[in-house]
């Protein structure tokens, strides 16, 4: 299964992971990240969860993040869901999909 998300949701987590190296509070973040899917996807993501609770897997997951690296916290939720065969894409301005480097590129931009 695919999940895409948009620049918005991106941008979202990328200011609130740089909030949370700086401040120090990572709960702010959790629900952030949460609130970046859609509510269709989350109820995807718990069926496949073996816990079903998509916050607890977050939490476990930012207990696991160096708290010093957006790109880091990024490799950890693909893998995280990678590992209940979710596979994490990008959506940029148009429709098209890619990586999170293409986003990069134009958050630089901006």
């Amino acid at each position: 299964m695919e999940i895409y998300l948009d620049k918005r949701a991106v941008r979202q987590i990328r200011l609130s992971a740089a909030d949370a190296i700086e401040e120090g509070d990572i709960d702010a973040l959790r629900e952030d990240i949460h609130e970046a899917f859609p509510e269709e996807q989350i109820e995807e993501i718990e069926r496949r969860l073996g816990s079903g609770d998509f916050m607890e897997t977050l939490a476990e997951m930012l207990d696991n993040w160096s708290g010093d690296d957006v790109d880091e916290l990024f490799e950890l939720l693909e893998t995280q869901l990678a590992d209940h065969g979710i596979d994490l894409k990008y959506q940029l301005p148009g429709g098209d999909y890619e990586g999170l480097e293409g986003l990069d590129d134009e958050y630089e931009a901006e």
